[in-house]
């Protein structure tokens, strides 16, 4: 059974975050609040705790991963970002959007689209996903806690200890989660194309 952290909303616990990184480093999977929803996440670097992902959600080879990011720089880390495209990812971050973006080598070939080789990228307003990643000094491999034939992520903490208490670590408890999944957008050829509407308004990149 995973264990089970309440972290403060506006005031994330320090010791628990600390707690929290300790599990990831050491391959756990950890269940925590985003500005969307909660979301799964692991270490970018663990591939056992990636497929416990795919075994939870059913996803399959095509599936778009994302690495949760804290600034813009880890974003420049991580994908290839002209002037235009940085400008307007910045202005809408942080923020309820995922920005799918071509890989640079620093990402692991498994978390890239087979196909595309591009990778999804986002940094979320909420403060306790923010402190995680300030703790872990790195990305957070993630993906929405969105179950198989359901369309909205799931939003309370305790609903999502009994469906998958036994498949992960750890569940962060921040609260009521959101119950829409970000708006997805991909850049290609440094043209923004929408590829889901979600909680980030799409307007701004739209024609």
């Amino acid at each position: 059974m995973s264990q089970f952290f309440q972290i403060h909303p506006e005031n994330p616990q320090k010791r628990l975050i600390v707690q929290a990184c300790d599990i990831i480093r050491k391959g756990g999977l950890v269940v925590y609040p985003t500005d969307s929803g909660y979301a799964l996440g692991c270490h970018i670097g663990d591939k056992g705790a990636m497929d416990k992902i795919r075994r939870i959600r059913q996803l399959d080879d095509d599936h778009n991963f994302t690495l949760v990011c804290r600034d813009l720089s880890e974003i420049s880390t991580y994908a290839k970002v002209n002037n235009s495209v940085y400008r307007a990812i910045k202005a809408h971050t942080p923020g309820a959007y995922t920005f799918v973006l071509p890989a640079t080598k620093e990402v692991p070939r498994r978390l890239q689209h087979s196909k595309r080789k591009t990778i999804g990228l986002r940094i979320p307003n909420n403060l306790i996903a923010l402190a995680l990643l300030e703790e872990l000094n790195e990305p957070l491999m993630s993906s929405t806690m969105i179950f198989p034939g359901e369309d909205m992520p799931m939003t309370d903490p305790e609903d999502i200890m009994d469906r998958v208490g036994k498949q992960v670590d750890l569940i962060i408890d921040g609260g009521a989660g959101g119950a829409v999944a970000t708006t997805v957008i991909e850049f290609i050829d440094d043209m923004p194309e929408i590829v889901r509407v979600g909680l980030g308004d799409p307007s701004p990149f739209e024609d």
